[in-house]
């Protein structure tokens, strides 16, 4: 039961999905009717039920295609801040060490979200490479650059915290 409460909202809906499904399914093969003794199901029925299946599918095709791209983007954007960490590298023996610490996070952050994105099945088949570096060759580029840098990541880190919460409300 611990496990369940670490799932994701998605993780959880699949599963549910899957145990009414299994459901569904074992009561159908309890219960075989023969043809004589079928109780007869009006088309009309048939075709609405038919249709909600369709609208359902398509509801759970177009959920999976935002995710996906919701994942991706998030994952772009920590590869790109990545690299101009990187680049930073050097800006001033006393921000290098929460420097360090930053550019660690978002490599994790960024690992943590393409094992999700191969978890869900919807990563693309070869991981991305980082990007070019940048290059600052003065101190007060790097300078510069780190303000702008950390201010730009500040703001990508927000907005994909507000995806993220949205992903996760029923």
């Amino acid at each position: 039961m611990a496990e369940l409460a670490t799932q994701s909202p998605v993780q959880l809906m699949a599963l549910q999905l899957l145990l009414w499904h299994s459901a569904l399914w074992t009561g159908q093969e309890a219960v075989p009717l023969s043809p004589a003794s079928a109780l007869p199901i009006p088309r009309s029925f048939l075709l609405k039920s038919l249709e909600q299946v369709r609208k359902i599918q398509a509801e759970g095709t177009e959920l999976l295609e935002v995710l996906e791209g919701c994942l991706s983007q998030l994952h772009s954007g920590l590869v790109l801040y990545q690299s101009l960490l990187q680049a930073l590298a050097g800006i001033s023996a006393e921000v290098s060490p929460a420097l360090d610490m930053l550019q660690l996070d978002v490599t994790n952050f960024a690992i943590t979200i393409w094992q999700q994105m191969e978890d869900l099945g919807v990563a693309p088949e070869v991981k991305p490479i980082q990007g070019t570096m940048p290059a600052f060759t003065s101190a007060f580029q790097r300078r510069a650059g780190g303000v702008l840098v950390i201010s730009n990541l500040q703001n990508f880190l927000e907005l994909a915290y507000r995806v993220l919460r949205y992903l996760t409300k029923p």
